[in-house]
């Protein structure tokens, strides 16, 4: 990232950047891409917003929505994307990321232009107008309707992946779900019990019944949940999902402690644990998550140094952690070992 910054990056990097075909997490693909879209480079320019603008519409909300992602993307979408694409614009709002003069400039909506302004001037006369139209004959009369009409539910924005991301940027901006509209889902009574009242009959009903809720209603259910329903919605394969279950103000260190040494969660959990301060001032979370396989090794290597140095020994010893991580952990340990000697006075 920060050799496509700098203008550094080889022309191989730059092209996948392009693409967006490089090998990282979606997030930072698409950061790279708006900084690709920003650069001098025509067609390096033209081919990064070619793929912004072929991008899936969810996971580009959903990382506009993020408060953590870069400000400067948030600008780049602010005048460039949502010219295009107005559904961002209330999604960027809720950011609290959004720099501000980006926030007065989306505030201002273009006012819709007045149909008598698409007259051209140079038109002298109107068209002739139209001869009266004739009466029709009388339609037939309407059948009478069934005694007892087929029930169906509309389906509202918030029922589909697109109004939860808009939930998740409210949430995150500081909202309160019961006041977020489309965000009152009920949820089964087996989600809000104690773990401690929870039957094993009540565990198998709620995974089946889980399984049946719409994105809203997981959300809702990971934020207002039991220990149980969280540690179900963690692995769920919808990224919003998981990410709501983070944002639950239920999470314990010892809970975090358990998603940071799982093997059977998404990659992108164990980055936003890692982004997460609260879990961060945790060292029992912190420990987990170095010698978790599964973490990216760019967010474990700089979070050895904070590592306890009998921690250190056992992580050296670990074979299922990267031969980096390990090698870099028995460094630091002769390093340490070093700097503990007593350095005697030299001869004069």
């Amino acid at each position: 990232m920060d050799l496509i910054r700098s203008g550094k990056a080889p022309d191989v990097i730059r092209r996948k950047g392009s693409e967006g075909t490089l090998p990282l997490p979606v997030d930072d693909r698409i950061e790279i891409l708006t900084l690709l879209a920003s650069t001098p480079a025509s067609d390096l320019r033209e081919k990064a917003l070619a793929t912004l603008r072929g991008w899936k519409r969810a996971e580009i909300r959903r990382v506009m929505a993020n408060p953590q992602t870069s400000p400067e993307v948030l600008r780049f979408a602010a005048k460039t994307l949502v010219p295009e694409r107005e559904e961002l614009r209330e999604t960027l709002l809720w950011n609290p990321s959004l720099p501000a003069e980006c926030h007065r400039v989306l505030q201002q909506k273009p006012a819709p232009v007045p149909l008598a302004e698409w007259v051209p001037e140079e038109a002298t006369h109107l068209p002739e107008p139209l001869p009266p139209a004739q009466p029709e004959s009388p339609p037939p009369p309407p059948t009478p309707a069934p005694e007892h009409p087929p029930k169906s539910e509309p389906v509202t924005v918030a029922d589909t992946e697109t109004g939860a991301v808009e939930i998740l940027a409210k949430l995150a901006a500081g909202a309160k779900i019961e006041d977020i509209a489309g965000a009152q889902a009920e949820a089964p009574p087996e989600v809000t019990k104690r773990d401690d009242e929870l039957t094993q009959q009540d565990r198998e009903t709620l995974i089946q019944k889980i399984n049946r809720m719409t994105v809203v209603e997981k959300i809702k259910a990971a934020l207002t949940g039991n220990l149980e329903t969280r540690s179900i919605l963690i692995r769920d394969a919808n990224k919003i999902i998981s990410r709501a279950v983070l944002q639950s103000p239920k999470i314990s260190d010892t809970e975090a402690e358990s998603y940071a040494a799982a093997k059977n969660v998404s990659e992108e959990v164990l980055r936003l644990i890692a982004l997460n301060r609260k879990f961060m001032k945790a060292y029992v979370v912190m420990r987990a998550l170095v010698n978790n396989p599964r973490a990216p090794i760019d967010i474990t290597m700089p979070l050895l140094n904070r590592i306890h140095e009998k921690d250190l020994k056992g992580l050296s010893l670990n074979r299922n952690v990267p031969d980096v991580i390990r090698g870099l952990a028995l460094k630091m340990i002769k390093q340490r070992e070093e700097a503990a000697k007593v350095k005697l006075p030299g001869k004069h």
